[in-house]
């Protein structure tokens, strides 16, 4: 059997697409079960940002994931981000609004596929909602480093630590979440910097 919207081949007990999550027939379902693609993408979403969270923070490597945040299925880390990718940055499309935070989320989820351009646009719309927000350095930073352009990474690393005092002192509850990311981040950036 495979998937009407995008083609992907599926088991033949299958009620929703593993790669898109698209409903795949039979009756609609009610109830909780009506959410039930949401859970799956909350899964995913959840799943990758600890592969991409334990690669980002430094402290281990993305194969040192907890099993328990891999589907049974999955061959690895990598094949865990390949598995859930496309159906956690469909979640946030179908989202009414995507706040700052989002745009970092799906920012880090395109990094993690590999997706640079992607990542600069996430970057991008930050930085149209809030110039100097801190997320959209990091995420140009590492799109930019991803795309071999270590100059223009170096720039951003310093626009990140020239507004990070200011920045933080906001105490945005996005910064809180993502602390240990931002401290990770410094930490690059004053390497980078100190470098040059």
């Amino acid at each position: 059997m495979n998937c009407h919207a995008c083609g992907t081949q599926l088991a033949p007990t299958a009620r929703f697409c593993h790669k898109c999550g698209a409903h795949l027939g039979g009756a609609q379902a009610t109830g909780w079960r009506a959410g039930l693609p949401w859970a799956l993408a909350g899964v995913a979403v959840g799943a990758l940002i600890t592969v991409v969270g334990l690669r980002f923070t430094g402290g281990t490597t993305a194969a040192a994931a907890p099993e328990a945040s891999l589907p049974p299925q999955a061959g690895g880390p990598r094949d865990s981000a390949e598995f859930f990718l496309p159906m956690a940055l469909r979640a946030y499309t179908m989202l009414p609004e995507l706040d700052i935070d989002a745009h970092y989320h799906m920012g880090v989820l395109r990094l993690t596929g590999g997706d640079a351009a992607g990542a600069l646009a996430e970057a991008d719309a930050i930085r149209r909602s809030a110039a100097t927000h801190l997320f959209g350095f990091v995420l140009k930073a590492q799109a930019l480093e991803l795309q071999h352009d270590p100059r223009g990474a170096l720039q951003v690393y310093r626009d990140f630590l020239h507004n990070e005092a200011a920045e933080r002192a906001r105490r945005l509850p996005e910064y809180a979440d993502h602390a240990q990311n931002l401290d990770f981040f410094h930490q690059r950036a004053v390497e980078a910097t100190a470098r040059k």
